[in-house]
């Protein structure tokens, strides 16, 4: 992403307009579908997973025409619990707001108590338990504890999600044993599974800890925060690190597994963009991965461009759609998108990329434009313009 055009004011030059006729709007012809069933969910379309006082956890599938992907978003009130889950696939998240803590056990060598914040990137991987306890917030803004997450495992097409969901809870995992079965395995009398199995369910997502709660907690104390096999935190913060590029018109940056060792066999990376008042991220294509994008702040307008067919007999249709917070839309692999801020305020968004591997976009404007390795008569020809024509446009460019 090093390129100085990566980001560009959005109120654009009568010469950039040529460059967006001619390149971004190539397929003019093309109907526009302003619904985008399956590239879009708006906030107020993610379904309630769980609901209680304390917390919920709503979630949001995008299709990208190949593979559906599954997205959770869990917020924590100060000081709730969200009880012990088991992941049945690797968990990849990113704090948004507020802080708190992650109790998570794999196997004995992989356990780890470790404190989150805003900007905090985290992986889980498949098979691990967990739970999160929000911190108790005593200022006056009292955050919110809240985490977007993605679900998958590396080599899975994830085509329809699966009727369990991403995760189970513990205690319907160990409780679905009968009474006897209990007994024998934990060595109890049978008042005291008794006891267990007839308590009312409590709820996902509860207020405060319990006694044994605290015990839980206090017992993680002798858990070494870091595996002792390795040398760096499994934390990564998008915030701490420099960033990718940086201009008057924003900034951009990565996490891949160069950056975050922990992405080393991860299906998902992860990215943020800031784009200022008017800012536009220049025309672009992903050849490596699919984009899923949150709207964490502001508003934009997003289009997005279908790849050509031989005999353009496809489904696929140009879109372009406005979005604002907590909206998710997804960008498939190959598909030339623009983002643009609104003139008013900053436009900022977040998201998981389906490749841990340097990414490097392919642009179709500046010093590392794609249109800059071609052979200018050959691109002339495949616009039917004549090469003076032709010139002008990439000469305007510094190509």
């Amino acid at each position: 992403m090093s390129t100085k055009k990566l980001l560009v004011p959005s109120k654009i030059s009568p010469t950039l307009c040529i460059v967006l006729c001619l390149i971004l709007f190539l397929h003019v012809t093309a109907s526009e579908n302003q619904d985008v069933p399956g590239h879009l969910v708006k906030r107020d379309e993610r379904q309630s997973i769980i609901s209680t006082e304390f917390g919920e956890v709503l979630g949001a599938n995008v299709y990208d025409g190949n593979e559906t992907f599954r997205l959770q978003f869990i917020t924590l009130e100060p000081n709730s619990l969200f009880l012990p889950v088991l992941l049945h696939q690797d968990m990849v998240f990113y704090v948004h707001t507020g802080s708190g803590k992650l109790m998570s056990y794999r196997d004995e060598y992989k356990k780890e108590n470790v404190s989150l914040k805003q900007g905090d990137v985290y992986r889980l991987e498949t098979g691990t338990v967990f739970f999160l306890q929000s911190d108790l917030e005593l200022d006056l803004a009292r955050q919110k504890f809240r985490i977007c997450a993605i679900f998958g495992n590396a080599g899975e097409a994830l085509r329809q999600p699966t009727a369990y969901g991403p995760y189970s809870s513990i205690r319907d995992l160990v409780l679905g044993f009968d009474k006897k079965i209990l007994k024998e395995t934990f060595k109890v009398p049978s008042e005291v599974m008794e006891e267990i199995t007839s308590e009312m369910k409590p709820e996902a997502i509860m207020h405060g800890l319990p006694r044994i709660t605290k015990r839980s907690i206090s017992a993680y104390s002798s858990f070494d925060t870091i595996n002792k096999d390795k040398k760096k935190s499994n934390l990564f913060n998008i915030f701490h690190e420099k960033r990718d590029f940086k201009n008057c018109n924003g900034w951009s940056t990565t996490v891949n597994q160069k950056k975050y060792s922990a992405f080393k066999d991860s299906k998902y990376g992860l990215f943020m963009v800031n784009l200022t008042n008017g800012g536009m991220m220049g025309p672009h294509w992903n050849p490596m991965a699919t984009e899923i994008s949150i709207v964490l702040h502001g508003k934009g307008m997003v289009r997005i461009i279908c790849p050509s067919l031989p005999n353009q007999q496809t489904e696929c249709k140009n879109t372009r759609f406005e979005v604002e917070e907590g909206d998710v839309f997804v960008v498939p692999r190959f598909h030339p998108v623009v983002q643009m801020a609104f003139n008013n305020e900053t436009f900022v968004f977040m998201g998981f990329a389906t490749s841990t591997k340097n990414n490097h976009p392919q642009y179709l404007a500046g010093k590392v434009s794609v249109l800059r390795a071609l052979d200018k008569h050959i691109l002339a020809a495949s616009f039917g313009v004549n090469d003076t024509t032709f010139d002008k446009l990439l000469n305007k460019q510094g190509l």
